[in-house]
This record gives C-alpha cells, structure tokens and sequence, in this order.
C-alpha cells in the first residue's frame, strides 16, 4: 500500500509531538531541566540504536520476487555500468519531475516549518498550554496518517495520480488559511479542529508525493527519485522554518502563516502543470496476457464482416 511507509513515518513524528512535553516540564530550575531532557535523549538514543539493530538484521535489499511486472522490468533494464550522478542527470532532464520535486518541497516543507514552530505559534495566543501544543501537533500527525493511508488506498484503485494530488494540493492550501485565520480565536478546540484537518490534507500529500515521482521516472531507481525529494523537503524546510521564525518574531503568527499559504498557492499553480506520464503503469499494462487478448480482440475484429456477408449470402 502507498501509504504505509509514510504513515509509520508520522507515527514517529505524532510521539515526538506527544512525548517530549510529557518528559521536559516547563520549570525554571537550569538543572532540573538539564535532567529531564538528558533523560529525553538518553531514551531517543536507545530506541535509535535499537532501530539501527533491527534493520541491520531484518531488512533486506530487495524481495525475493518482484512485487509487479513494471518492478521486474526494471530489474532487467538496469545496467550494471549505471551511476548516480547519470541517473540523478536524466531525472533533472525529465520536466515534470523537477517540477514535482519543487512542489513537493514547498508542501513538506511548509510541514516541516508548521510543525517546528508550532509549539511557539500557540505559547503566544494560549499561554501556559504547553502540553495542548503537543496534542495539536499529534492532532496534525494523527489526521495525516489517516490521510496517507486513504490516499495510497485511492491511488492504487483509480490510478488518478495528476488529479489527485492537484485536489489534496488545493485542500492544503485551504486547510492552511483556515487555521491562519482561526488560530487567535480564541478556542482552543476549534485548533484542535482546523489544524487537523489541515494536517489531513498537508501529510496526507507526503505519499501521493513519492507515488507520482515512482510513475513520473520509471524505471530509474525508487532510491534516488525518493531522495531527491527528501532532499527538497529539507531545504525548503530549513528556509521556511528560519524565515517564518523570523516573520513571527516580528509581525506575529498570522503574517507567518500567510507566508506559507503563498508557498502553497505557488506549489499548487506549479503542480497543475505537470503532465501525467505514468511510465510505470503502462510498463504495468504491457504485459503477455494484455498483448494475447489485444490479438485476440483483433482477431474476432477482423472476422465479423466475415461472418456477416456468409449469413448475408
């Protein structure tokens, strides 16, 4: 399913929300506070090197079999001779790729900014409400990995990659000016209740995301297709998160947010150019049993006027 990496991602990311509020209170006491987030770390570490042990041991290179024939094709068609940076050269020659990983990051990256600075954004209009910061940023996660799931499940049954993810775009862009506009109402719960279903639509992105570049440069490598746009999510993310910082300092929440609503707006125009080549579905379609009954279909074809002028005569 496309979604379930994605998902296990942000599960990851929901506890970080969740736990740390949990393990470092908001005290005074420099010493105490050295405690708890040494605390902190030591478990972060711990469970790090136990990830690191279980991958080590359980993950493999690739399955025994390939999982569809577009996959084992693609096996077949790579030369050993290969390389990176030939690779990476042929995916920055394919437009609507560059322009999916422009997009992409702008949309992880603009998570990226809302998640780290979230935390400040509702300390400024909710004093006090530490831990509920940490429940809103779950609240984002949570929504978003019941969006990352339902988009893989969509994606795998209409095959409608264009269309849907310039839908989940737009609703992004929505989603985020909701919550801009609603984020000094006031009423915690409706945060609660607008930056899930932002988070719905924002994270709910992430899959769809690395499901188009799959169809957009088959057959080159998943790896570095996927890498390119982690590495465009980082940077816009690191640009976003110091800019919007530095915007909230001075002007406040609200002039941040609309900084990343213009992002998004351009992510969105950007996206509704990209043409939907899915190479790895017509890799799919071209398959023995596909090609007999396109013959045989021919074959009944030509044989009516046949049959026809025989019952005619």
């Amino acid at each position: 399913m496309a979604g379930s990496p994605v998902a296990a991602l942000e599960l990851g990311i929901a506890i970080g929300f969740l736990v740390p509020p949990v393990l470092v209170p908001n005290i005074e006491d420099r010493d105490k506070l050295a405690y708890h987030i040494s605390i902190m770390f030591y478990i972060i570490g711990g469970v790090a090197t136990l990830l690191l042990i279980l991958v080590i041991i359980v993950f493999k290179e690739k399955p025994k079999y390939p999982p569809s024939r577009a996959q084992s094709l693609s096996y077949a068609l790579a030369s050993p001779d290969a390389s990176y940076l030939s690779s990476i050269s042929r995916l920055f020659k394919n437009l609507n790729f560059v322009l999916l990983v422009i997009t992409y990051g702008l949309n992880a990256g603009a998570f990226y900014a809302l998640s780290t600075l979230l935390n400040r954004m509702v300390i400024r209009h909710y004093p006090g409400e530490e831990v509920n910061a940490g429940r809103i940023g779950l609240t984002i996660v949570i929504a978003g990995m019941l969006g990352a799931v339902l988009s893989g499940i969509w994606l795998d049954r209409s095959k409608t990659y264009k269309e849907t993810t310039l839908v989940v775009y737009i609703m992004t862009l929505v989603g985020m000016l909701v919550y801009t506009f609603t984020l000094n109402l006031g009423h915690l719960w409706v945060v609660f209740i607008t930056a899930g279903t932002m988070g719905f639509f924002m994270t709910g992105y992430l899959p769809l995301g690395f499901e188009f570049a799959v169809e957009l440069t088959y057959p080159e490598s998943e790896g570095i297709s996927s890498g390119l746009l982690n590495i465009s999510a980082q940077v816009f993310g690191i640009i976003f998160t110091i800019s919007q910082g530095q915007i909230i300092d001075n002007y406040g929440t609200k002039p941040g947010n609309i900084f990343l609503c213009l992002f998004l707006a351009l992510g969105t125009a950007l996206t509704a150019f990209i043409k939907a080549d899915l190479r790895r579905q017509k890799a799919n379609k071209e398959t023995p049993e596909n090609k007999l009954q396109e013959e045989e279909e021919e074959s009944n074809t030509s044989k009516v006027p046949t049959a026809v002028s025989e019952d005619h005569l």
